[in-house]
């Protein structure tokens, strides 16, 4: 199938590692111009150089804390002007995974940690989208995925639980919010996913016995980017291989 995305340009934060560097190196082989935004300028650059050499296309690494406005304005500006022009596509997945830490239990959740949880995964999808809704309006067209998680879903993580339903509430106002300028918002809830940080003897806990691997979820998301996705808006969309015993409606 084709997915309709050469000569798009996309923007994939928490793109040098993990699901943001498959989703990245999925859309590049799709035919996107793509742009890396990460902390890790090192990082960075690695990702960026391997991708375009077994792509082809233009891959570019922008350094940015995304808990900081400025930081991701002027990474937004650096990424336009790299790639060549406006952004119309927008991977959030800037976080870091709920499942690599020991979830605080009730008394060991302070303000300052659930607030800094919030401000990445949370504020920090607001300041990009925020960034790039105007290229995308200016198109008539764009696409917003945010990557949540299972924890919206399951208990086991008090602060994972809150950050990804509040990613899947902003997500839907957002879709409701821009959807009729063309612009159509998605969230994806990976499960636990096979990364270059996995235990090599990690089992999976689904319904499919199998440990969904970040190029797996990738291929959920890039097709969520494409415009083949037209019927999809503000809705949720679990790639964590099917939670056993639950029915979702």
């Amino acid at each position: 199938m084709d997915l309709e995305l050469t000569g798009k340009r996309a923007l994939v934060t928490g793109g040098s590692r993990g699901i943001g560097k498959a989703v990245a190196r999925l859309l590049a082989q799709e035919g996107a111009d793509v742009a890396l935004l990460a902390r890790d300028a090192a990082r960075l650059a690695e990702a960026a150089s391997e991708i375009a050499a077994s792509t082809g296309r233009r891959v570019v690494g922008v350094s940015a804390d995304t808990r900081s406005d400025d930081a991701v304005r002027a990474a937004v500006v650096q990424a336009r002007e790299q790639l060549g022009g406006p952004i119309t596509i927008l991977v959030n997945a800037a976080a870091e995974p709920a499942g690599y830490a020991t979830p605080p239990a009730l008394e060991q959740i302070r303000g300052d940690f659930l607030h800094a949880e919030l401000d990445v995964k949370v504020m920090g999808y607001i300041r990009t989208a925020r960034e790039l809704v105007p290229d995308m309006r200016s198109a008539g067209w764009g696409r917003i995925v945010n990557v949540s998680g299972l924890a919206a879903r399951q208990t086991g993580s008090a602060v994972g639980s809150i950050r990804n339903v509040a990613v899947a509430a902003l997500t839907k106002n957002m879709a409701d919010e821009l959807g009729p300028a063309g612009i159509q918002v998605t969230v994806v809830h990976p499960g636990a996913t096979r990364t270059e940080r996995t235990a090599p003897d990690a089992k999976p806990a689904n319904s499919i016995g199998h440990l969904v691997t970040a190029e797996e979820v990738a291929q959920v998301i890039v097709f969520l980017c494409s415009p083949k996705s037209r019927a999809i808006n503000g809705d949720a969309v679990c790639v964590g291989g099917g939670a056993p015993k639950v029915i979702h409606y």
